[in-house]
């Protein structure tokens, strides 16, 4: 016996009319019977096409404001009737329910509406009640009924009624479907529970639902699988390049997290995670520039990121070194001739910054989920703990600094100078490990140390550290302390000149 099913009759109510007009057309042409409520049966209707009203196949009015319209059995009972069912079939005709072979339908906008800032009101009634029934009901029933659950399922529609030359669908057509509709469910159903769980004290349970799978070819290293679930496409456009892989999205994670720090014209280059060169300058040409000068060795093969756009002359500049990615705002059209000469050098047009305000890590057959550490410090904020206090040019590059610390793996700790990265000390067991591998690194970059000033991520629990920069030239320096040996790092400041603030504000990054 075959397994491709005729559709005959489609039930058709969406909140979301653009795109369907192209599917009406098709499934008219095969002869469909639509059925529809209110104002998805006046856009059918506007169309030319015929179209039954649901209330006038239930015998039922829609009531309660619309809250109740499709909840009846001559609906459910139509889609979720097996055909090969005999005792279905006879209760079908005993009471004169029809067959419903396709269901076009999608969801009430909740995750929008609370986004909006909707008040409570608004959202609960974007939780949708027949829809979410239909959807379910219909994709039960793939063996059957085929399910269309979203706008983003039009497209395989109208290619499955093209390809099979008319009103029609094979099995694997419906279990696709069903898969992608079951998707939809979860998502909305996750979103609702999240909703409520935010209400609480603090969360209960962890729902997530992301979709956009994409198969990477291959994890952190070719013998692991990786995939990727999201939507890439809303943060970038990719101008150029490869495919992108997991551990440049990794990077490019990293990147965009750190960029966002800054408002004056940046460019950073990363290599795994960890900024090796940052600077701050009037034009993105010179903050190019002095970015490379804090490490021209890792930015061989890095991701670069700017927050303006890049012109012809920066373009030159970078185009001289080898680099995975690039990412900016803009590029102009010179930049984009010169960028472009590498065929798999990936360049990427940012069109958003990140949403996110929750972070998530696998761990122990569980997960640890965490706020996005989205504290940036400001010159108010910042606690004089010395006798000397840091002038106004030391608090332009501390807080430059403390930005970069944040990002960097701990233990870490940043040296800069004129909102130019020297070096940075990360990953390391050590805090003084940290700080000699920063001096070493600045001073075989041709660094002068004199002058800089030092960001910590975390307190000093001796002053061993503050002595080491010290000695390096560094003048002044920036941690959230909390130590019960804070005194110790600021009595040898006090007898040695040098300069500390205290944020009260600690971040490791593991």
């Amino acid at each position: 016996m075959s397994d491709i099913k005729e559709i005959k009759t489609a039930l058709v109510s969406v909140f979301h009319k653009d795109g369907l007009e192209e599917i009406l057309s098709l499934l008219d042409k095969s002869g469909v019977k639509f059925i529809s409520t209110g104002g998805t049966r006046e856009f059918i209707k506007s169309l030319g096409y015929a179209c039954d009203a649901v209330e006038d196949l239930t015998g039922y009015p829609s009531i309660l404001g619309g809250r109740v319209k499709t909840l009846h059995p001559k609906v459910f009972g139509g889609i979720l009737n097996r055909r090969d069912n005999t005792q279905d079939q006879e209760q079908t005709r005993q009471y004169e329910i029809p067959s419903i072979d396709l269901v076009i339908v999608d969801l009430y906008p909740f995750s929008q509406t609370v986004a909006s800032g909707a008040s409570q009101a608004e959202i609960i009634e974007k939780i949708d009640i027949g829809g979410i029934s239909l959807i379910r009901g219909a994709a039960k029933n793939f063996n059957d009924v085929v399910i269309v659950a979203s706008k983003a399922q039009y497209e395989p529609l109208r290619k499955m009624l093209e390809r099979e030359g008319g009103a029609k669908s094979t099995l694997a057509d419906r279990l696709f479907f069903a898969k992608e509709a079951f998707a939809v469910s979860s998502e909305y159903d996750s979103a609702i529970f999240n909703y409520f769980d935010s209400l609480s004290e603090h969360p209960t349970a962890l729902r997530v639902a992301i979709d956009g799978e994409k198969t990477m070819r291959y994890g952190e290293n070719p013998h692991q699988k990786g995939y990727f679930f999201g939507e890439f496409g809303k943060l970038f456009d990719q101008l150029h390049g490869k495919e992108i892989s997991y551990n440049n999205l990794l990077d490019i994670d990293a990147a965009v997290s750190l960029m966002a720090e800054f408002s004056d014209p940046t460019f950073a280059i990363l290599k795994h995670n960890n900024a090796c060169g940052v600077a701050s300058r009037e034009t993105i040409l010179d903050a190019w520039k002095d970015a490379l000068a804090g490490d021209p060795v890792s930015a061989f093969g890095g991701v670069l990121i700017a927050n303006r756009e890049i012109d012809g002359a920066a373009a030159e500049e970078i185009n001289k070194i080898f680099f995975e990615v690039i990412i900016a705002p803009g590029f102009t059209p010179d930049a984009l001739g010169i960028l472009e000469q590498k065929k798999n050098r990936i360049i990427l047009l940012q069109k958003e910054s990140l949403q996110t305000t929750r972070q998530f890590r696998s761990i122990l057959n569980g997960a640890l989920v965490q706020e996005r550490d989205l504290k940036v410090e400001t010159p108010e904020e910042l606690r004089q703990v010395t006798a000397k206090a840091v002038d106004p040019s030391q608090v332009a590059d501390l807080l430059f600094a403390n930005k970069l610390v944040k990002h960097c793996k701990s233990n870490a700790i940043v040296l800069a100078k004129n909102r130019q990265l020297c070096a940075a000390g990360v990953g390391q067991t050590s805090r003084v490990d940290a700080l000699r591998q920063a001096i070493d690194k600045a001073r075989n970059f041709g660094f002068d140390l004199n002058g800089a000033v030092m960001a910590s991520d975390a307190f000093f629990p001796f002053a061993d550290c503050v002595e080491i920069a010290h000695n390096a030239g560094i003048d002044a320096v920036i941690q959230p302390g909390g130590s019960i040996r804070d005194n110790d790092s600021v009595k040898y400041c006090d007898e040695n000149g040098v300069a500390m603030v205290m944020t009260g504000f600690r971040h490791f990054k593991h």
